[in-house]
């Protein structure tokens, strides 16, 4: 039966695909991945491009989900996806829709599936989870994400320092996701909130790419060359 699948691709690294979505992606009649415009690559189609069969001839099909915080705008182009997906699965296509990450964690995913299951209650929708970067991350430096009954919270990329200094408060573990352009602008609050010097500060950025920069610290050790301006970033602080 035709449908539709939504596929975490993971953080960047195509060995940490998962079996399913690897047969799903090679079984696909088409492709559909995001770009922020026409004439970018898509960062998520970029990760699946080794197990692409080009013998197959599948369609590849680039959704373009512009970078704004404009909510019409935003709105607008998750519909229009939406019915483009839509679209396509009813002429009898097998799709599937690549997202960096898991799909319903800060995806573009997550829209398009509200206004899918609203609109086309009938139609074959599946989910297939990926690896998301806080994991793969937490692997590659050695810490923890949470022990016992600490408490973890996990911060997107548009911040309201205020809310942060608020969570960090009340929080062991701190995740921040995406943007790395804000993460200077975060050192202090933490230090307000009461993260001691000594606590694990670990940054990083393209993760699973072959321009993977780690880095490992104490807060008190943290300075501006610690850092990075990388969209595609992660930072972790914990209390020790």
């Amino acid at each position: 039966m035709p449908g539709l699948i939504g596929i975490g691709v993971g953080p960047g690294d195509v060995d940490l695909l998962t079996v399913k979505a690897v047969k799903a992606i090679q079984n696909a009649d088409i492709i559909m991945c995001p770009a922020s415009k026409e004439d970018r690559p898509s960062i998520a189609f970029a990760v699946v491009s080794p197990i692409i069969d080009k013998s197959k001839n599948q369609e590849i099909v680039k959704l373009i989900f512009p970078m704004t915080k404009d909510k019409d705008v935003l709105e607008d182009t998750w519909k229009k996806n939406a019915k483009i997906m839509a679209e396509t699965v009813l002429t009898g296509k097998n799709v599937v829709y690549l997202t960096v990450g898991d799909p319903f964690l800060y995806s573009t995913w997550i829209y398009m599936h509200k206004d899918l299951t609203e609109n086309y209650p009938d139609m074959n929708i599946s989910v297939i989870p990926g690896i998301v970067s806080m994991f793969t991350f937490a692997s590659k430096v050695g810490v923890s994400i949470a022990e016992g009954a600490e408490k973890v919270a996990i911060i997107p990329s548009c911040y309201d320092l205020s809310s942060v200094k608020e969570i960090a408060k009340n929080s062991e573990s701190m995740i921040f996701l995406k943007d790395g352009r804000y993460f200077d602008k975060v050192i202090e609050v933490l230090k307000e909130s009461g993260f001691p010097d000594d606590s694990i500060f670990a940054i990083g950025q393209d993760l699973g790419t072959e321009n993977e920069i780690i880095r490992k610290m104490t807060l008190g050790e943290v300075n501006d060359e610690s850092l990075t301006t990388k969209y595609f970033s992660i930072l972790v602080v914990k209390r020790v």
